[in-house]
Formats: structure tokens, C-alpha cells, sequence
């Protein structure tokens, strides 16, 4: 499966590529939610694009990302606080019996200052301003910009990366934590409600498999090793972003203590042979271009179509390397 890529972050690029619209209200939502406690996730290139507001509604999301970015510092200057008072008061427990080993203390002192590095750094990271490569990464949870067909336009909203069919129950998230890919079997079962319904893409430049070490290496486990999990990073060998094949989902709340949710799960399929090769044994879809506008309006009683347009996919050659520590 598919537990991380590099994405188009900033919805724009969707504008000016597709002349896609933007569900503006879907991310004055999203980020209205966080700023009032909402524990959510999303790659720091989707605020980004708001730094230079165009539009009011931009600007009222600006003031969103703000106010969510002072709530985190807060989090963040607490938890510096109690972990620099955590060293503290075990160094002082430490010089008080110099001669006496003290063990606990000790392991106080070292995971206390790891936290306040790890606090540190993302204290320094809320307001940063020059982009990073990682600024377009996702995670299962996380929400990710994604294309679809709305009433006869191509529109771009953000959507949990990590789908919830609408005749699921909340606890689906907790039962079916791995749901941010959709197997291409399970198609016409399991997703039979999305499948030839609710297809959207994403725009992904390149993603992220764990993997075990020897699989990896090309080899056998050596006698008395145990596998060791790895990350590798696939990118396809032609240099431009692969349009990604997706279903999606609008969940509607039941009562009120429930959000609507749009979430959406890449489609995987059989890898290719370098990728089985790398040791994994599912591969996104990259559907051409040509195919854009017959995906995203599927007709729910021609879906051998719709599988036609799977087969019809690109096919680069994924160069694969170890993710660096």
C-alpha cells in the first residue's frame, strides 16, 4: 500500500493546469475546525498557498492558519516548559548523590532533552516561510487536495487521506485503519458505493512504501537475522507528476456531534516488476491524461470502461532508493 507521497500541496497548481475551480469553503472549513480544537493534519503546503491572499475568502483563511499556528506554539511552549523542568529537576537529583547511580534520572535527563529539541524544532517550524520538499508530503489521516467532477466542472477540495464510505458508521476508521488505498480486487465489493460513482485524482510526484531491509537489498534473510522494516522512495522515471487514480467519499454527519467528511483512498494495483523487485507487492495507478474527463465521469453500469482506463494506464519505471534517516 501507498502510506506516504509527495503531492501538489497548493490547489493552484490544479487551476492553472486543469482550470479547475476551488471548493474555497471546504478549506475555510477545514481550517476553522482546527482553530477551534479540531485535532487535525495536513501538509504545511496547503497553508502556504493562503500566505498571499487574493481573494477575501483567502484572506479569512489566512487569519485561520494564524490563529491555528498560535494555538500549536502554545502547545508546543507548554511542552517545552515541562520538559526543560523535567532535566532540570533530574540533573539536580543527579548532583545531589554524584557517587549514587541513578538510573532514572539519567534516562530523564536524556529523554527531556530530546523532547525539548523536538519541541524547538517544530516551534521554529510554525512560521517558516521558505518552502521544503516535505512541505507536500502526506500521511494516512492527513487531508490532501484532490481533483473531481462536481456538477459538470473540475473542482479541488481537500479530503481525508484515508476513506470512510458514506454507508460506513465512525467506527469504520478504528476497524479499517488502512482504507487510504483501495485494493483494485476489492473494487466492485468492498468499495462497490464509490467504485464507478465517485472517482477523483490526485496529482502525486512520487511514494513511499515500508518495506523489510533484505527485500529491499535483493536478498535472502541471512541465519539468525530478523526482518528489519525500511522506507523506500519510488519516483517514476519520466520527470513529471503522475496523475494518481482515487475513490472518494462524502460522509454526511447523523447527529450533531458529528463533521461531514470528504475522504478519498488512492486505487492500488499489482506493482510492476522493479517495484516487486524493491519488495512490495502493491503500486498506485497512473492514469493518462487523455483519460481525465471518462475517470472522473464514470458510468455506474459501464464499468468494464471503467477498468479499461486502469489497463490504459502510464507505465514509468520506478527508480527506487532507501529513504534517507
Amino acid at each position: 500500500m501507498c502510506y506516504s507521497a509527495q503531492i501538489w500541496s497548493d490547489y493552484r497548481k490544479y487551476i492553472r493546469e486543469f482550470r479547475a475551480k476551488v471548493g474555497i469553503k471546504e478549506f475555510r472549513n477545514l481550517f476553522f475546525r482546527k482553530a477551534q480544537g479540531a485535532q487535525l493534519l495536513w501538509p504545511k503546503g496547503m497553508e502556504m498557498v493562503f500566505a498571499d491572499p487574493q481573494t477575501d475568502e483567502e484572506r479569512e483563511i489566512w487569519e485561520l492558519i494564524q490563529e491555528c499556528r498560535r494555538n500549536d506554539a502554545l502547545v508546543f511552549e507548554k511542552g517545552l516548559f515541562e520538559q526543560r523542568k523535567r532535566v532540570v529537576d533530574a540533573q539536580r537529583k543527579i548532583d545531589a548523590k554524584p557517587n549514587k547511580p541513578n538510573k532514572g534520572a539519567h534516562e530523564d535527563v536524556r529523554i527531556g532533552n530530546n523532547k525539548v529539541s523536538w519541541n524547538l524544532t517544530k516551534l521554529a517550524d510554525i512560521n517558516r516561510t521558505e518552502p521544503k520538499e516535505a512541505d507536500s508530503r502526506i500521511f494516512p489521516d492527513w487531508y490532501v487536495p484532490v481533483m473531481t467532477m462536481l456538477d459538470g466542472e473540475l473542482v479541488v477540495r481537500p479530503m481525508r487521506y484515508h476513506c470512510r464510505p458514506a454507508r460506513a458508521t465512525p467506527k469504520y476508521d478504528e476497524e479499517y485503519p488502512d482504507t487510504f488505498n483501495a485494493r483494485r480486487t476489492s473494487l466492485e465489493k468492498f468499495w462497490r458505493g464509490e467504485w464507478g460513482q465517485t472517482h477523483g485524482v490526485i496529482m502525486t510526484d512520487w511514494f513511499y512504501e515500508h518495506v523489510d531491509l533484505h527485500k529491499a537489498e535483493g536478498r535472502e534473510l541471512r541465519p539468525g537475522e530478523a526482518p528489519t522494516d525500511t522506507i523506500i522512495t519510488f519516483r517514476p522515471d519520466y520527470g513529471r507528476p503522475m496523475m494518481v487514480a482515487c475513490l472518494w467519499s462524502h460522509w454526511r454527519a447523523r447527529n450533531e456531534t458529528e463533521e461531514d467528511l470528504l475522504s478519498v483512498a488512492f486505487i492500488t494495483d499489482d506493482p510492476p516488476p522493479e517495484v516487486a523487485a524493491a519488495g512490495h507487492d502493491r503500486c498506485v495507478i497512473p492514469l493518462r491524461h487523455e483519460n481525465l474527463m471518462a475517470w472522473l465521469n464514470p458510468d455506474v453500469n459501464d464499468l468494464d470502461a471503467q477498468q479499461a482506463i486502469l489497463d490504459d494506464r502510464e507505465r514509468p519505471y520506478y527508480r527506487h532508493y532507501l529513504e534517507a534517516a
